[in-house]
């Protein structure tokens, strides 16, 4: 519905209103007088009853929960207590003359003290009834009921490095791999991954592809246990590295290159780091690859001497 068929339908209503309070309005101001008010309290009579209708109606509107049930009960009580007024004022022709004094609403005793009642009780819970529900419409707060989501199960990438997170394996106590034991570093491939599903383990072969790609021997090494990583969010497009992406073999090569007048007490991680400007899992991986191909040579030049 557009704005102004919703406009007519209000003023439609407002006109409807406003003749039936008229109807109304002759009926209660002739009881008022029937019951012993005078002209000025006659004529506002009407508008504390049918008034209060009114309000408990807007009331009811705003309100909600047991506050809005309130309102509604006010609003039935009015609306009755209205409409046996109305109807006691056709019952009775004399109280439809106007020159009307106090008089009474019904012939049995019971019965006009129970009209009586009603009448003079009107206003007063008008009074009562009318404040309490304005203090609840002031003091109402609405409740904004949030939103249900969906929950689906979300594809992230986990952030690692280019090839994930370094493992070296240690040689257990008592193991005897030689003079000068070589860490063998497994690198854990990043791959998307599900929130609700456990992270994947890596193959079996990833510790020999390393040691081919590095030019390394295998080490009887025992292997650690890869830890855990958490999810995080995927990274964004703009936060990503646009140089590409070095292989193992690649960086050894730079490495030898740039190193090759360092002293071997210079090979540091940091150092090394510094000079590929990669990460600091690489460069120890480059560091301990570096270091065996240098005691590996001093070891030949040795035997050779």
């Amino acid at each position: 519905m557009n704005r102004k068929a919703k406009a007519a339908l209000v003023l439609a209503l407002v006109v409807v209103v406003a003749m039936a309070f008229r109807v109304s309005w002759n009926a209660l101001r002739d009881v008022a007088k029937a019951i012993g008010a005078d002209a000025t309290a006659a004529t506002l009579y009407p508008f504390v009853v049918d008034g209060l209708m009114a309000l408990a109606l807007v009331a009811a509107l705003t309100l909600t929960g047991d506050a809005r049930r309130f309102a509604l009960r006010v609003l039935a009580a009015y609306t009755l207590a209205s409409l046996v007024l109305n109807y006691v004022h056709g019952l009775l022709p004399e109280l439809h003359s106007e020159s009307i004094g106090w008089t009474r609403l019904a012939d049995g005793d019971v019965t006009n003290w129970a009209l009586v009642l009603l009448a003079t009780s009107l206003p007063v819970g008008s009074i009562y009834f009318g404040s309490d529900l304005v203090a609840k419409v002031l003091h109402h707060r609405p409740t904004i009921e949030p939103r249900m989501q969906e929950s689906t199960d979300i594809v992230v990438n986990r952030s690692m490095p280019d090839l994930g997170e370094p493992v070296v394996e240690e040689a257990a106590p008592g193991t005897e791999t030689g003079s000068s034991p070589v860490p063998v570093v497994e690198l854990i491939e990043a791959e998307p991954l599900k929130v609700s599903a456990a992270a994947p383990t890596p193959p079996a072969t990833a510790r020999e592809r390393v040691l081919k790609g590095l030019g390394l021997p295998d080490s009887p090494l025992l292997e650690a246990s890869r830890p855990s990583r958490r999810p995080t969010g995927r990274v964004p497009q703009a936060a990503r590295s646009s140089r590409p992406t070095r292989t193992e073999v690649e960086l050894l090569a730079e490495a030898r290159s740039l190193t090759e007048s360092w002293p071997i007490e210079k090979l540091t991680g940091e150092g090394i780091r510094k000079a590929l400007r990669t990460s600091a899992a690489k460069a120890r991986v480059v560091r301990e690859a570096l270091k065996a191909e240098r005691e590996r040579d001093t070891a030949a030049v040795a035997v050779a001497g």
